[in-house]
């Protein structure tokens, strides 16, 4: 019984102790009443809004287009060769320049040719001569037969004499246009308008009629011209179904635009395209050791922008997905197959879409699965989780380039980017 006053007193100071120990003193920061302690553990659990930044979801016609690397062509070249061996006596036409159809370019010594021609027709001369005579001698002839004064043999004699100089006149008259075939290769002439190459022959220079003679000039056709280039068998099938003809029976040419090297290009958009033209030809087989196939386009060329030789950009318009919805390529989120994004939903929380990639060019893509208007977190949502509170606020990109994605500055192959337009 007299351990129980001892035993009080000793819990009573440890009491004391504890609370002397934890009193909040003035200098001490957070010193609070017990109610407010009791509620800090409730403000550490709350998360604070999550900034993130944001673009709206935009509508518009996305054109689906191929691009390849294209090589310029003339749709007509040829190399001028002398046809006949001689020397030149006139160089008519400069380096580089422009020459129409049927200009004379250069003229050859043709003294020989022209003395030949004179002679032919000489020679034709004198067996028309000998033809008017022998006709004459005919008509004699059968004019004592019918007086009996000539056999028939005499007639016959005389019809044999004027069938033989009719055939030497036609010879001699074939002999007169082969010589003026002759004399007329001693005039070199464009064979097609178009513009002159590097002329390699001087006046008083030997050319010979010969295929494997250096060429005299080359000239080139620039308007129109033509692009070729190739593409990859995937995509062939969409190739043919935009060119295959309607249920009128009608073809509507493919619209196809080149892009030129060297062109100037604004702050975060490509050029404009320079030319636009129109797909005339796709090849009939495809290249088994590339897997591509040929095609070639058309282009008016009026301003000679495009040179045979040179390398450009092609772009081929095969359709157009209408008004489509375009986000930003950086929003999506790829987990295996499928593609996610982050969405601000009506409560200020991030909400998680799954969307269905439909064709990419450049940093946009057309999606399925959400509507206009909504806002897609493209900063910062690898810190997100489905139900985070958000603080919007608007990303930080160029707003023209997300209201109004430009497919012609940036396409790219529907395969290369992985959509399936």
């Amino acid at each position: 019984m007299r351990r129980t006053p001892v035993v009080a007193t000793i819990l009573l100071l440890i009491l004391a102790a504890v609370a002397w120990r934890w009193k909040p003193t003035p200098t001490e920061p957070g010193a609070q009443a017990p109610a407010g302690a009791a509620s800090a553990p409730a403000a550490k659990g709350a998360a604070a809004p999550q900034a993130v930044g944001v673009v709206t979801v935009q509508r518009q016609d996305v054109p689906v287009s191929i691009e390849a690397a294209g090589t310029v062509a003339a749709l007509q070249s040829v190399d001028l060769r002398a046809q006949t061996t001689s020397t030149v006596r006139e160089v008519l036409v400069k380096d580089g320049q422009m020459v129409t159809k049927g200009q004379v370019l250069f003229r050859f010594d043709d003294r020989a040719d022209r003395a030949n021609l004179d002679k032919a027709r000489a020679q034709l001369a004198r067996d028309r001569a000998s033809l008017a005579d022998a006709e004459r001698q005919l008509q004699r002839a059968q004019d004592l037969l019918r007086q009996g004064f000539v056999a028939q043999s005499a007639v016959d004699t005389a019809l044999s004499t004027v069938e033989a100089q009719r055939a030497l006149v036609q010879a001699d008259e074939a002999a007169v246009q082969g010589t003026q075939v002759s004399v007329s290769y001693n005039e070199l002439r464009a064979p097609l308008s178009g513009r002159a190459g590097l002329v390699n022959a001087m006046p008083g220079s030997l050319v010979q009629a010969n295929a494997s003679a250096t060429p005299l000039l080359n000239i080139a056709q620039l308007s129109p011209i033509g692009v070729s280039f190739v593409v990859p068998e995937t995509q062939l099938q969409p190739l043919l179904a935009a060119v295959r003809p309607g249920a009128d029976g009608r073809t509507e040419p493919l619209d196809v635009q080149v892009s030129l090297p060297g062109a100037p290009r604004s702050k975060g958009k490509a050029a404009e395209p320079a030319l636009k033209g129109q797909l005339r030809f796709v090849d009939n087989l495809v290249d088994a050791a590339t897997g591509t196939i040929k095609a070639r386009a058309e282009f008016d060329n009026a301003a000679q922008q495009l040179w045979p030789g040179q390398y450009v950009r092609v772009r081929l318009t095969l359709r157009t997905l209408k008004n489509a919805v375009v986000v930003p390529q950086a929003a999506l989120i790829l987990r295996g197959a499928e593609r996610t994004l982050y969405v601000v939903g009506p409560d200020k929380t991030a909400q998680l879409k799954t969307v269905q990639l439909r064709y990419g060019f450049g940093d946009f893509a057309v999606v399925e699965g959400l509507e206009a208007g909504e806002q897609v977190v493209l900063e910062g949502k690898q810190n997100l989780r489905p139900g985070t509170p958000l603080k919007v606020q608007p990303a930080a990109v160029d707003p023209g380039r997300v209201q109004r994605a430009d497919p012609a500055a940036s396409a790219a192959p529907a395969a290369a980017s992985g959509a399936s337009a």
